[in-house]
Formats: structure tokens, C-alpha cells, sequence
């Protein structure tokens, strides 16, 4: 991709008209087949534009796998679906090297055959039906984006996007992610039930002849100047203060240090939110700043984020569990319970406690 000069470079607000125009391009695109979820639709973009990769999460039948291969149809990118299964193998998503005879010489070689990870957007559908080990092997590609076989690096193409649908009720011959896995997701998506009348256009669609051709929106390269262009929105330190303070006030604090947090992280939290998500809090922000317009980042972009980008680097423990408390709701406590400034004296003395 080649960058343009600082003297040739667009203005700014230039340049986030053009995101925002692609941006309204895309849902446009995605609205002829998707009715509603809006604010689904609006999180994926969020995470493409920043790099990320998604968890969509819903009970069966709210079109998740055709929202993600929806997305994938509007973008001149690659696209592989992977149905995970639980005989599904590492190698059969990474790839494997195979015996190859030249007829002329006679001679034999391994060749490397590429798997569906070599792909732009990865469609990982269903994907705590498949054990650890197979989940395993899109970490290194979620993180690296590379793979590795025989000790041999293939690169992956770019941008590369692990977007995955996992069913929250069907537990029975399911893998829960490790924590692991589950921190390298961006966002985790919560993907609901339509209205009463989505769903009656729902069904009208459905039920009806209808041809509905996409039209491609954005290519990769494209896509990768829109990444670039969120990275350079600026923030400010009180901004990135009150990502931090959300972050580290769902961690239990070191042996003789002052517990700061709120109660309900103490009642209800076996585990906080590691580093990754206060960069996410930040990327998503920035995302969300310049979708509305903006060439900076507020408060309230960090609040609008925050339940994506935490409720899956939250652990409840078995109190939680027992009194019906979801990640959701600890945090809104969090929300509620974290200063948005440091103005007050107090305050200011409780919170350099939390920050060291």
C-alpha cells in the first residue's frame, strides 16, 4: 500500500468523510439481506476497521453466519467458511504438506497445501463445537497472523478477520474457549431478537421470491488506508486515564495494596480485564469517534465500547452465578461506580492508589 506524501495527504475532515461514506455504503449494502441489528452490524465494522477480530454470540436462528458471510460479499476480500465440528483437525484449518512426484524426474517433495485460514474474512461458524487443540490453531493466526508448519512461517493474506458465531445455550458436546482465546477477540457481540416488526419483515423477506445482488464496497487495500486512517485519531491522556481506570478497577489488587474497587467487583469478580482490553477500549473508541464524525475521542466513546470489549474479559465467580449476575451487569455497576474525571481531591488520592 503505498502512503500518501504529508504535503499530498487529504485534510481530516476529508478523510472521515471518506470512512463514513464507506461506512454507510456497507450497512447499506448489508440492510438488502439483514433486517435491523444495527448495532450488531455497526460493532463487525468498528472491529474491521480496527484490526480486530469478533464473537458473535446468539441462540440459534438470528442469522448470525449469514450477517458475517453478508459482510464478507460487500468486501472484494477472500472469504472462507470453517464449520467446526469435533473431528475437525488443526491441519485441516492451517493447511498441511503433502508428497509430490515430478513425473519428468521422478523425484519426490513435500508441497505445502494451504487450509481455509488463508483467507481475508474467516467465518468460524459454531466455533466452540470443535476441541482445544483445533481451536488452538487460530491463535497463532488471530495474534501473528501467520501459521506454522514444520517449523515453517506462512504468512497470511491481509487484513485478515477471524469473525465467529458461537450458540450460548447448546452447552451439551460443546468446548468453552480458554480465556486465551477468548481475550484475542476484539469484541464479543450479543446478537438478540428482532422486533415485532423486524420480524414481520423478516418473514415477508423470507417468505417471498426475492434476488438481491450486492454490490462490492470496499478491497483490501482500501480497507487497510481505513485502518491506518482510525490509528492516527488522536485521544487525549484523560481519555486513555478513564479507559485505564475502568480496566484496573475489575482487578484484584496486590497482596497489602488498598482494595479501590467497586463493590461489586469484589462481591462478584473472580477475575479482571487484562491489558488488551484497555487497548481495545482505545481502538474501538477512536472507531466509534471517527464513525460519528469526529476527529477526536471522548469519554462517552469509551463508555459506548465498553460492554463488547469487557463482557467477555470478566470472570464472575460462582457467586454471580448463584444470584443470576451476567458480565453485563457488572458492567454497568462498573460504569456507575468509576469517575469519569478526577476534579475531587479525594478522588484524585483514591485513584493514583489504583493506577500504580
Amino acid at each position: 500500500m503505498v502512503e500518501p506524501s504529508p504535503e499530498n495527504k487529504p485534510p481530516a475532515d476529508e478523510l472521515i468523510q471518506q470512512v463514513r461514506t464507506a461506512h454507510d455504503e456497507l450497512a447499506q449494502q448489508v440492510s438488502q439481506l439483514i433486517v435491523g441489528q444495527r448495532e450488531v452490524v455497526d460493532q463487525l465494522f468498528m472491529a474491521l476497521f480496527c484490526r480486530g477480530h469478533a464473537l458473535l454470540v446468539g441462540v440459534p436462528g438470528l442469522a448470525k453466519t449469514l450477517l458475517v458471510s453478508t459482510i464478507s460479499r460487500t468486501l472484494s476480500l477472500g472469504f472462507s467458511r470453517i464449520q467446526f465440528t469435533p473431528d475437525l483437525m488443526p491441519s485441516d484449518i492451517t493447511g498441511t504438506e503433502v508428497i509430490e512426484e515430478d513425473r519428468t524426474t521422478g523425484k519426490r517433495q513435500l508441497r505445502f497445501v494451504k487450509g481455509p485460514v488463508f483467507a481475508n474474512v474467516i467465518l468460524a461458524d459454531e466455533i466452540n463445537r470443535t476441541p482445544p487443540k483445533t481451536q488452538a490453531a487460530l491463535l497463532e493466526a488471530m495474534q501473528e497472523h501467520h501459521v506454522t508448519v514444520s517449523g515453517v512461517q506462512h504468512a497470511l493474506p491481509q487484513p485478515f478477520f477471524v469473525l465467529a458465531t458461537q450458540n450460548p445455550i447448546e452447552q451439551e458436546g460443546t468446548y468453552p474457549l480458554p480465556e486465551a482465546q477468548l481475550d484475542r477477540f476484539m469484541f464479543m457481540i450479543h446478537v438478540g431478537y428482532p422486533s415485532e416488526n423486524e420480524e414481520l419483515e423478516i418473514v415477508k423477506r423470507t417468505t417471498a421470491r426475492r434476488h438481491v445482488e450486492l454490490r462490492h464496497v470496499l478491497d483490501g487495500q482500501r480497507v487497510q488506508q481505513l485502518q491506518e486512517l482510525v490509528r492516527e485519531v488522536p485521544v487525549a491522556d484523560h481519555v486513555i486515564r478513564y479507559a485505564l481506570r475502568l480496566v484496573r478497577s475489575t482487578r484484584t489488587p496486590d497482596r497489602g495494596a488498598t482494595d479501590l474497587r467497586p463493590q461489586a467487583m469484589k462481591q462478584y469478580l473472580a477475575w479482571g480485564a487484562g491489558p488488551r482490553a484497555s487497548q481495545y477500549l482505545i481502538l474501538a473508541g477512536k472507531a466509534r469517534a471517527i464513525l460519528d464524525g469526529r476527529t477526536h475521542v471522548t469519554i462517552d466513546d469509551i463508555r459506548g465500547v465498553a460492554h463488547p470489549v469487557l463482557r467477555h474479559r470478566l470472570i464472575a465467580n460462582f457467586s454471580a452465578e448463584a444470584d443470576g449476575v451476567r458480565s453485563d451487569d457488572l458492567i454497568d455497576k462498573l460504569l456507575e461506580a468509576v469517575p469519569t474525571d478526577a476534579t475531587d481531591a479525594t478522588t484524585q488520592r483514591q485513584l493514583e492508589k489504583v493506577m500504580r
